[in-house]
Formats: C-alpha cells, sequence, structure tokens
C-alpha cells in the first residue's frame, strides 16, 4: 500500500473536526510531482541511466552548464516555495494541536480531580482523546518526514534533516506533561474497575497487585503548561491485563485503550561518517534518551567511514527522537536517513510472518547459502562481474560479504546469500561450474546453517591429495615394472575392469619386490602444497583426521605420522614368512569406494560425529562414495567425473584452501599455526 493512500485511510478514521487539521500530505506531493520534476541539482541520479555528459554536446542539447543553471534556478525558487507550504501545514496542525491539548488537559484534571469521585467513563474518554491525540501528532510528523524525503530526492537537495531540527522546539513536540498523565490515567481507571467489582478488596489486596485504589493512589498532578525538551519514559503498567484477569473482570474498552498505549511504530535508522564509534554511541545515545526497543542493527566499515543502521520500535509520543538524530548527524558529520513504518502500515507489508531483519534480503520463501569464491591467482572483475550477473539472473540477493584472505590482490570472498527455493542446488551447482571454469576460479555453495561451521571430522584419500604421487605408481617405478602397472591402471580407467580387479593385477606385478622399496618410496613423497599447514590448523582446532587410501598401509602410516592425523586405513600388502619380500598378494577388507565410504561412518560414529559435521576431500572415482556420504564432500584438483558429482570442489594449488571451505579467514588459519 502507497503511503498517501495509508495516510488517508488512517486520517479517515479520526472525528470530522481532526480530519480538517491534517497536513495536506497529496498536495504536497502533488506539488513535488508537477512542479519539480526534471529539477534535480543531482545530476548523478537525475537523468536516465543511458545518459551520458559529452565534453561536446550535439548542437541540439544544452551544453552541461547550461543544464546546471537551469535546474539551479528552477530548485532555488521552488524549494523556497514548498517549504513556506509545508510551514503552514505545520502552522496549522500545531495550532490545532494546541486548541485539543488545551481541553483535553482541562479533562483529565476533571477526571483526576481529587475533591470528587471519578466515574470510569470520565477515565476513559480522558485517556481514548489522549491517546488519539498522540497517534495524531505521530501521523502529521510522519507525514512531514515521508514530504521532505520525497522534496529531497527530486530536488537533489538535502533538506529533511535541518527542517526536523527546526520542528524541536514546537510543542507538539515536546509536550511531556501529556505523555505523563497516560500511565496515571490508566493505574487509575484500573484501580476504579477493581473497587467497583471486587466490593470489599482491601487496600492492601490491590496494592499487592501493584495498583493502589482510591485518591491515594493518584500520582501528583500539576496543571502547568510548562514543557520539557527531554522525553520521558512512559512506564505503562505490564500487569494491568494480568490484575483484571486476577480479579474476573473483562473491559473491551480498557483492553482497546492498553492495546493503543502499548502501540510503537517501526523507525529504520541509518547514520553513515567518519567518525566509527562516536557515530554508533550517538545514535545509542539518542535511542537511550527515548527508550526505545532495539529490534536488529547493522553495522559496516569502510576505514573510517562506518555506516551504523538499526531497525527501532518507537512509542508515538516520541516524535522528538528525529530532531535528536538530526543534531546527532550534524554534530559527527554524517549523514542520516530514517524511514517511519507504521505499525499497522507494516504488517500489510509484511507476508508469510516475516520479520524485518536489516542484514537479510527481506524476500519470502528464500533458503540461506553461503558461496565462498576462490582464485589463488587473483578473482579477476571479469569473472566477478559474470558471477554478480549470474545471482541476479537466478534473482538471488547478497546479503553480506566476507574477504577471506589477506594477499595483496583479492583472493578469496565469502558471500551470504538469499536464494529463491524454487532453485535446484544441483543445477546451480553445475552452472557455476560453467562460470568458474573458464576464469580459474572456483565457487563452492553450502547450505548457511549451523554445521557449516561446526565440523569435527576431516577425512582425505592419498594419493594425489594428500601427496602429489600415485604409490603403486612410485613403487613399480622403483622395481621397473612402470608400463605394466600403467597399462592396467589405463584399461581401470577405461571402465574395463573395476577397482578390485585392477589392485590385484597390479599387486602381483610387485611379486619379489624387496621390502626396502617400499622405505625408499617414502623418502621420496612430495605433500601436496598447504598439506601441513591445514592438517597443524584443524588439529588444533580440534578436528579429528583421517587418511583413507586405496593405496598401501605402510606408506598411509607414514603420511598420518607425518602430518599428524588421527587415523589411517589403506590396503595391506603379504610380505614372505621371512619379512623381505612382497608376495604380490593384499590381505584383508580392499579399499575400495565403497569400504571408502564404510570407513568414514565407522570413524565418525567411534568419534560420536554426526555425518553433518563430516568432511571428506578425494580426487578420484574411487573417492565419490566417501564425498557423497561427508556433509561436505570435496573434489580436489579431481577428475571431471568427480569434479561434477562433487557438492564442492578446488582447482587450486594448495590444499590449505579448504580452511576457507570451512569458515575460516587466513587471519584466522594463521592464529591456530601459532597455538599448541
Amino acid at each position: 500500500m502507497k503511503y498517501g493512500k495509508y495516510f488517508n485511510q488512517q486520517r479517515a478514521e479520526f472525528p470530522e473536526l481532526w480530519q480538517t487539521h491534517f497536513i495536506e500530505y497529496n498536495v504536497l506531493k502533488a506539488f513535488l510531482k508537477d512542479r519539480m520534476v526534471d529539477t534535480s541539482v543531482h545530476l548523478a541520479t537525475a537523468f536516465p541511466s543511458s545518459q551520458s555528459f559529452s565534453w561536446t554536446p550535439a548542437p541540439e542539447c544544452p551544453t552541461f552548464d547550461a543544464v546546471l543553471a537551469q535546474r539551479l534556478t528552477q530548485v532555488s525558487t521552488l524549494t523556497p516555495e514548498f517549504v513556506r507550504m509545508l510551514d503552514l501545514e505545520v502552522e496549522r496542525f500545531g495550532a490545532f494541536f494546541i486548541e485539543v491539548k488545551t481541553t483535553i488537559k482541562a479533562r483529565i484534571s476533571t477526571a483526576l480531580d481529587p475533591a470528587r469521585s471519578p466515574k470510569v467513563t470520565e477515565l476513559e474518554a480522558a485517556l481514548s482523546d489522549l491517546l488519539l491525540l498522540e497517534r495524531f501528532v505521530f501521523l502529521n510528523f510522519t507525514a512531514v518526514a515521508k514530504a521532505l524525503k520525497k522534496h529531497d530526492k527530486w530536488s537533489g537537495l538535502q533538506i529533511r534533516e535541518p527542517y526536523l531540527m527546526r520542528t524541536s522546539s514546537l510543542p507538539f513536540v515536546v509536550s511531556t506533561s501529556l505523555m505523563r498523565l497516560k500511565p496515571e490515567l490508566l493505574s487509575r481507571l484500573t484501580s476504579l474497575l477493581l473497587e467497583q467489582n471486587v466490593g470489599a478488596t482491601s487496600r492492601e489486596h490491590l496494592s499487592g497487585l501493584g495498583l493502589g485504589t482510591g485518591v491515594g493512589s493518584v500520582l501528583k498532578y500539576t496543571s502547568g503548561d510548562n514543557e520539557s525538551t527531554t522525553s520521558t519514559r512512559v512506564s505503562t503498567p505490564s500487569n494491568t491485563k494480568l490484575a483484571l484477569l486476577n480479579a474476573n473482570i473483562t473491559s473491551p474498552k480498557l483492553e482497546s485503550l492498553t492495546e493503543l498505549m502499548y502501540e510503537t511504530q517501526t523507525v529504520m535508522i541509518s547514520l553513515r561518517g567518519p567518525h566509527g564509534t562516536d557515530i554508533i554511541g550517538g545514535v545509542l545515545n539518542c535511542l537511550s534518551t527515548h527508550h526505545c526497543q532495539i529490534s536488529d542493527f547493522s553495522l559496516s566499515r569502510l576505514h573510517h567511514d562506518v555506516t551504523f543502521g538499526v531497525l527501532v520500535n518507537l512509542h508515538n509520543h516520541d516524535v522528538d527522537l528525529f530532531s535528536d538524530l538530526a543534531k546527532t548527524a550534524q554534530k559527527w558529520e554524517g549523514t542520516l536517513s530514517f524511514d517511519v513504518q507504521d505499525a499497522r502500515l507494516k504488517a500489510s507489508k509484511l507476508v508469510d510472518a516475516m520479520h524485518y531483519a536489516l542484514g537479510e534480503a527481506p524476500y519470502a520463501s528464500r533458503v540461506k547459502y553461503i558461496a565462498t569464491v576462490l582464485n589463488e591467482r587473483g578473482l579477476s572483475p571479469e569473472f566477478l562481474s559474470e558471477w554478480l550477473n549470474w545471482l541476479l539472473v537466478k534473482k538471488i540477493s547478497v546479503e553480506q560479504m566476507r574477504r577471506l584472505d589477506r594477499h595483496t590482490s583479492l583472493m578469496c570472498v565469502e558471500f551470504r546469500l538469499s536464494v529463491p527455493d524454487s532453485l535446484s542446488p544441483d543445477e546451480m551447482r553445475a552452472e557455476l561450474i560453467a562460470i568458474s571454469s573458464g576464469h580459474q576460479a572456483d565457487v563452492a555453495l553450502q547450505p548457511d546453517n549451523v554445521f557449516r561451521r561446526q565440523k569435527r571430522l576431516v577425512v582425505f584419500d592419498m594419493d594425489s591429495t594428500l601427496i602429489q604421487q600415485e604409490v603403486i605408481d612410485e613403487i613399480a617405478r622403483a622395481t621397473g615394472i612402470e608400463e605394466q602397472v600403467a597399462a592396467i591402471t589405463e584399461r581401470a580407467m577405461q571402465g574395463e575392469i573395476d577397482f578390485k580387479e585392477s589392485l590385484a593385477a597390479r599387486v602381483a606385478l610387485l611379486r619379489g619386490t624387496p621390502v626396502e622399496a617400499l622405505e625408499d618410496v617414502k623418502r621420496g613423497l612430495i605433500f601436496t602444497e598447504g598439506a601441513h599447514y591445514l592438517c597443524r590448523a584443524l588439529k588444533r582446532a580440534g578436528f579429528k583426521l583421517a587418511v583413507i587410501s586405496g593405496g598401501f598401509l605402510p606408506l598411509a602410516n607414514y603420511v598420518k605420522t607425518e602430518l599428524g592425523l588421527d587415523y589411517a586405513f589403506a590396503n595391506q600388502l603379504n610380505v614372505t614368512a621371512d619379512g623381505k619380500t612382497l608376495t604380490g598378494e593384499t590381505f584383508g577388507p580392499v579399499v575400495d569406494a565403497t569400504r571408502k565410504a564404510e570407513l568414514l561412518e565407522v570413524i565418525a560414529q567411534a568419534e560420536g560425529i554426526a555425518i553433518d559435521q563430516v568432511v571428506a576431500v578425494g580426487d578420484g572415482a574411487n573417492d565419490l562414495l566417501m564425498i557423497g556420504k561427508a556433509s561436505l564432500g570435496i573434489a580436489f584438483n579431481a577428475k571431471p567425473r568427480v569434479q561434477q558429482q562433487a557438492r564442492a570442489r578446488i582447482n587450486q594449488k594448495s590444499l590449505a584452501n579448504i580452511l576457507y571451505l570451512m569458515g575460516y579467514s587466513e587471519s584466522e588459519a594463521a592464529e591456530l599455526q601459532l597455538q599448541g
């Protein structure tokens, strides 16, 4: 619902006499729309996006200085005219406020007169009139702020905050003596209802409910017109309904008035400026003075410049908050913006019981994802532009961005995304592979849930993952049978034989190989870049680590020791009785794809770790089941088929990049290196 329509609807609910003294918001808006169109001096936004300013314009086009001069001339005439119109509107509704306030104060004085017995109807009428006046002020003040906001948008000038500062001393802004009477009227009305309904109930019993009785409970009332410029909190009695309920009293009128008394408006406030902590403190000081309830906040910083946003609930009587905020902005050289969202209008805009959250995109039917965007060579503007265009096409909203690396060039960014729940995660990942591959970048997409940064177990493949080689090839090279082993490996890769068959065939070729050859292979193993760094960080963060390999246990145990892992599982080679040579056979369960996935579950169960807290890293087809079993399965420099099926992929040199996918920044990873 547009604000103008809403304003007219609310206006129509007031008595006819009151309606004639409302701000003529639609008249002000019409003036701006009809007279100030194409007058904005904020030229960067005043023209269509296709507009370009050239040094030498076409003959039929005005020069830059002529455009500026024309607009400045128009604005210099129209803005003062608008201000004069607005001043007349404010003075008109302000005069009516004073008139009504005088009448209401006299009525309240009569209702609370200690020399006479009050009537329920008198107290109800007095409180009702007071709350009506408050709402009258808030609606009109909001209309003034909205009209000023439209003026600033269409003129390019910023006059809203200074104008609101002008209003800070007007009676309708600082009328706190009336405000102080609300809890007094409510307390007297509740007490009177209790007295009439419970009859002989003692004064002590009513006091126990938090309410006094009779004349003695009434706060001292001063009928003077002195007003304070400092807001006073309305101490609404939270136990009013409870007191009536305990006494079995039903008063629809009082309940309605109580709801109105508690009514608040939602205000979104943003203050941006060069004084970081002062900006935050200034806003919070204003909110404290006016006893606002903070619903949410947001903070962003660019060196010294800070933007602090808050979402607050504001009582109808506290319109002087805005002038105080304007003064705070002026003091700290800040830029203030705010939007008043009436509680009733807000309710009509919310869908699916959504609530405002400043850090979230305000859309329904959404799910949250974390996208980790990575390139060791640097994230190019070309790639980032293509990535953002993809988000736009998919109607995916960016809620947060966090840089994770600390290199000279931008290398890794974590995006928090609000994704339409109609999008398929698998289809998104397939499209992201196509986008990122051409830029040598990686995009890992993960659900943003509690387990994303609560992993506890990481399971690695060994060959071409933790180490750069394939161990059986290294053994074959050491014994001179490299070509035969390579031929069998090729047949397996072509799908002519399965893993178990190929393993048996290759191991058979090792018959008679001296056991010492394994020691030579150990000395020649090259660990993948970042392996030690990654494992050290994870161990010091409390993780359990395992290597599950389709290779051989002596080498897996060596890798386990070198990296400080907790578990090592691999195929076991049989040796002759004298322990000097290999027999060309294995014994025990073959560690194939199925066995790898089973061992992952066994380790998790033994450690009491949920599958949602498990990460698996591998590169080959026999790692797919293990990668698929873990909540975060990472294809590391993997075969194309593995990359297509894994939930995440990393095609970078260093294993340390896995820390980014787990939510660790480079600074946090470096700190973990210093622990222990």
